[in-house]
């Protein structure tokens, strides 16, 4: 297990240190409040253009790749900041917000139902999301709670596409 977080964490600008660039997603998670929904709201405009060119499958790549890169990068950040999950660290919830989009067309009522669905689960953390979080260490506990969050999510969105078509 990681030391106990540090009040306030060790971060370089992002635009001086590339994990730190990736893992805030340029700086997103840096905003001073409610940084997760924040880097939620930055994977919307990708997901929108990945949908609407390549398809949904091209999403479900894309979520697969951000999984790996945030992975990784997550690492790095967390032996800076000795922290398990710190806030800046967003891209665990792009990975989660392109996760949930991938049953989305790209008509406006679903990426907004997508997102409040993504921010629910990622907030109230049902299981296995609140397992996930809690045993699940490194850069890959700090991304699978949000992929966890993210099919939950996509379960919804499939659900209310069924209702509302």
């Amino acid at each position: 297990m990681l030391r106990p977080a540090i009040r306030h964490a060790p971060y370089s600008p992002p635009w001086r240190d590339v994990p730190t660039f990736v893992a805030t997603v340029g700086g997103t998670g840096l905003l001073p409040s409610a940084p997760g929904t924040w880097g939620s709201l930055a994977a919307l405009p990708l997901a929108w253009l990945i949908l609407d060119g390549l398809g949904p499958l091209a999403l479900c790549v894309a979520a697969i790749l951000v999984f790996l890169l945030g992975s990784w990068v997550s690492v790095l950040v967390l032996r800076r900041t000795r922290d398990d999950d710190p806030g800046p660290i967003v891209i665990d919830e792009v990975a989660g917000q392109l996760t949930a989009l991938i049953p989305a067309t790209t008509e406006l009522w679903q990426f907004a139902l997508g997102f409040v669905l993504f921010r629910i689960a990622d907030i109230v953390k049902p299981w296995p999301v609140s397992w996930a979080d809690r045993d699940i260490e490194g850069g890959l506990g700090v991304m699978t709670d949000d992929i966890l969050a993210g099919l939950y999510a996509l379960a919804g969105l499939l659900v209310a596409r069924e209702v509302l078509a």
